[in-house]
């Protein structure tokens, strides 16, 4: 923001700014940027300035702040001499474990498994030839082993960790502590909202008292469907429509809990930081989705179907004089779907920032992610299987559970990259250095094709001409021997032979 000199009372004051000034310069700046957009208004940046002067990101030109309000009027602000840092959320390392799949041999809550006998595993080769067997034609007498039926429980779990890391994987996270709180998450939720839908793909609520009421549910299809002027059946009093969508608004805003809950407020939040790769942000709402109560899903459906609808339809009457349809739907009904629950966030930009997502993308947001779907089905079937056991089989060891990759960041990937290959390249390197069978030349050989292939770690190793040649000392050279006939006739003048001749 900029700062310079201003005069308040016959003083001056160096380095300060006034609150018009401030509301100025940042609210061009939320609408440039692509995390609000234009859609941002001036009382917004007044809003979110007075939680910076709370907060003490800004204070009164005499120091105060905390208890004082921010009006867009002349008064002075500054920046504090130090800035107001606050812990950070430590991560946790990278050697966490990710969420534990239910196998289908685990006990079942409260038992003990400590009386039970474990056999160790030897692959001798007895055992080998009954194993394969049946590569060289020989088929063993074989049983077929039914799997322990697996429970509701055991289905939920699998529904609900499978869930949880598809969306750590999505989000990058290496836990989702962070965001989210496991132990809210309902996995009758996850599947309620999978498989109860119509085929509109709305969910279908078992518990009828929890619908939303049927004056509400009409007012909603009056103005999602509103017809052509032409429909005698349409009512025409002057301010009918602006009636029927004040009676939506008072419904949803009476909420006693936003539509996307307070417990997933962050997890929705973290998405917003993946709006640049919409394709990515679309799957990891899809996930967010899933873990909402099936009543509040429905909801979610029909409300913003029914914005969308209005947005898009050129024939409905103005709203509200003031706003365009696109804004009204945003700033009537961003509150009631995401807000947190102590309401310290920037809870009125980033709640528009999501909403106008969501109406631009809803119906692909609010269907079932297939990849996720598929996966959890294909699971839940292979643990239902019936296996073949061939004699001595049955001390085969289990394989362990899929578990997805962990993330790494760029400059782990990168000295991986350079360094990770260098290494056994660097022991070749020795082993060639100190093999005592080699000779002189064979070893000068290798060395100079290697040195020619990988002249980084020929580089590392032999920083310097002078230490190659220590692996190379110089043998003293013999002095060459006299000749005799050189010896008896010193002097004697060079004579021309035949053979100098051309």
């Amino acid at each position: 923001m900029p700062l310079r000199k201003h005069r308040c009372r016959f003083k001056s004051y160096e380095r300060c700014f006034t609150a018009a000034e401030a509301v100025d310069w940042l609210h061009e700046l939320l609408r440039r940027s692509q995390n609000f957009g234009p859609e941002v208004t001036r009382k917004q940046t007044v809003q979110l300035l007075k939680k910076f002067l709370k907060n003490h990101v800004i204070e009164d030109i005499k120091g105060k702040w905390g208890q004082e309000d921010f009006e867009d009027n002349r008064h002075l602000y500054r920046f504090p001499p130090s800035s107001p840092l606050r812990p950070y959320p430590k991560r946790p390392p990278y050697q966490k474990d990710v969420i534990k799949f239910p196998e289908w041999d685990d006990p079942l809550p409260g038992t003990s498994q400590e009386n039970i006998p474990v056999r160790p595993v030897v692959m001798n080769s007895e055992m080998w030839y009954k194993r394969h067997s049946i590569a060289i034609g020989e088929v063993p007498a074989c049983r077929l082993v039914h799997r322990r039926q697996l429970t509701e429980a055991n289905v939920e779990e699998l529904w609900k960790t499978m869930t949880l890391s598809y969306l750590q994987k999505i989000l990058g996270l290496d836990s989702l502590e962070e965001v989210l709180n496991v132990n809210l998450v309902n996995s009758k939720f996850i599947i309620h909202n999978v498989y109860s839908v119509s085929n509109q793909g709305v969910v279908i609520l078992d518990d009828k008292s929890k619908e939303l009421p049927h004056w509400v549910l009409s007012a909603m299809k009056c103005l999602a469907n509103w017809p052509n002027c032409s429909d005698l059946k349409q009512p025409m009093y002057l301010g009918f429509e602006k009636d029927v969508f004040k009676t939506i608004a008072d419904y949803y805003g009476h909420l006693k809990e936003p539509l996307l809950t307070f417990h997933l407020f962050d997890a929705f939040v973290s998405v917003l930081g993946l709006l640049q790769k919409e394709k990515m942000a679309i799957e990891a709402f899809q996930v967010c989705c899933l873990l909402l109560p099936p009543e509040n899903r429905r909801k979610l459906q029909l409300l913003m179907r029914m914005m969308a609808r209005i947005c898009l339809n050129k024939e409905m009457p103005p709203l509200c004089d003031g706003f365009g349809t696109r804004t009204l739907m945003v700033q009537t009904f961003s509150h009631c779907i995401l807000c947190s629950k102590d309401e310290v966030d920037l809870d009125d930009l980033l709640a528009a920032r999501l909403v106008t997502f969501l109406m631009d993308n809803y119906q692909e947001i609010l269907k079932v992610p297939l990849a996720l779907q598929t996966s959890i089905e294909e699971r839940v079937a292979h643990l239902r299987r019936v296996q073949i056991k061939y004699p001595g089989a049955d001390m085969d060891i289990t394989l362990s559970a899929p578990s997805f990759c962990r993330q790494i960041s760029p400059e782990e990937f990168e000295y991986q990259r350079v360094y990770g290959s260098q290494e056994p390249l660097a022991a070749l390197l020795e082993e060639v250095i100190t093999d005592a069978k080699l000779s002189s030349k064979e070893k000068k050989k290798k060395l100079k094709q290697f040195q020619k292939s990988y002249p980084e770690v020929y580089q590392e190793r032999f920083p310097t001409p002078e230490s190659e040649a220590l692996l190379f000392p110089e043998k003293p050279k013999a002095k060459p021997q006299l000749l005799m006939w050189a010896l008896k006739n010193p002097f004697q003048p060079f004579q021309r032979t035949r053979s100098f001749r051309m």
